[in-house]
């Protein structure tokens, strides 16, 4: 897909994790129906070998592609279908090592390497509570289904040896630099993006533009409003109060921020934003 450059996504892990030394780096995620459970484990486990404790795996069920894409790929739209057998598979291989077994990871089991599962509607929720697995949830545009899914996956929830109380993630968007019409400036990228994605024409991070109402299809753009909602935009002491209000409101274990914004500096300005007012956050009295 132009724009986005992490379809061999473990290679960019791998990248990204030699570069630093203490973030954890994850996928979010591997879309499992276009692989085969054992090259997951593999690659993966491979990434949890070389930097232990560093890595996660986030598991995705759409194929996120078209047919033409798929059969390069050598795989069949009922992949789908074996999501939960194909993510029973991939934990068999990432677990204590089975003597005789006829097909082992390695490296990859015994790795203790982290499975989440990943979802922007039920299904995820309830597959992730069946199997007591981490859940990560796509509010950054997928608003809608949250508090079903936060609901449906903590009163679900089942003790694993992977995890004994259910751990929730959560995405939101963040525009964050020193004034709300900047930062709505950044934020038009990704508004624009999203219109032209779900206008079946997915391209590169569009520049940004002011008063997209102007020039915009008043449904499109109202359709990319109501999927962004999950965002936190504006100058610093606004995102904080965003931020704070999204948590208070769904008590997630964790965020993932994202943000497209087109201009490289202008999304380190944005991150280090909003990684300073989660600072603040975890430095505040309860």
């Amino acid at each position: 897909m132009p724009g986005i450059a992490s379809a061999a996504t473990a290679v960019v892990i791998g990248a990204v994790a030699a570069a630093t030394r203490t973030i954890r780096v994850g996928a979010g995620g591997i879309m499992l129906p276009n692989h085969a459970p054992l090259t997951v484990a593999e690659a993966f486990g491979t990434l949890a070998t070389l930097y232990p404790g560093r890595i996660d795996l986030g598991l995705g069920r759409a194929p996120g592609t078209d047919m033409p894409t798929m059969r390069a790929l050598r795989r069949y739209i009922e992949g789908a279908d074996r999501f939960p057998h194909d993510v029973l598979e991939l934990l068999g291989y990432l677990g204590e090592p089975e003597p005789g077994a006829a097909v082992r990871a390695i490296p990859g089991e015994g790795t203790g390497l982290p499975v989440w599962i990943l979802g922007s509607s039920l299904y995820g929720a309830q597959l992730a509570a069946h199997l007591g697995l981490p859940y990560a949830f796509a509010s950054h545009f997928a608003p809608k289904d949250l508090e079903p899914a936060i609901a449906a996956y903590r009163a679900a929830f089942h003790p694993s040896p992977w995890l004994a109380r259910p751990r929730l993630m959560l995405a939101l968007n963040v525009f964050a630099a020193d004034s709300d019409a900047e930062a709505q400036l950044l934020r038009s990228s990704m508004v624009q993006a999203f219109v032209d994605l779900r206008a079946g024409g997915p391209g590169p991070l569009p520049r940004p533009a002011a008063d997209l109402a102007r020039w915009l299809d008043p449904g499109a753009l109202a359709m990319a409003e109501q999927a962004l909602a999950c965002s936190a935009i504006g100058p610093p002491e606004t995102v904080r109060r965003q931020i704070a209000g999204f948590v208070g409101r769904h008590q997630p274990d964790e965020l993932i921020l994202t943000g497209q914004i087109h201009d490289h500096a202008a999304r380190l300005r944005s991150f280090a934003i909003a990684a300073e007012v989660l600072a603040e956050g975890q430095r505040a009295p309860a």
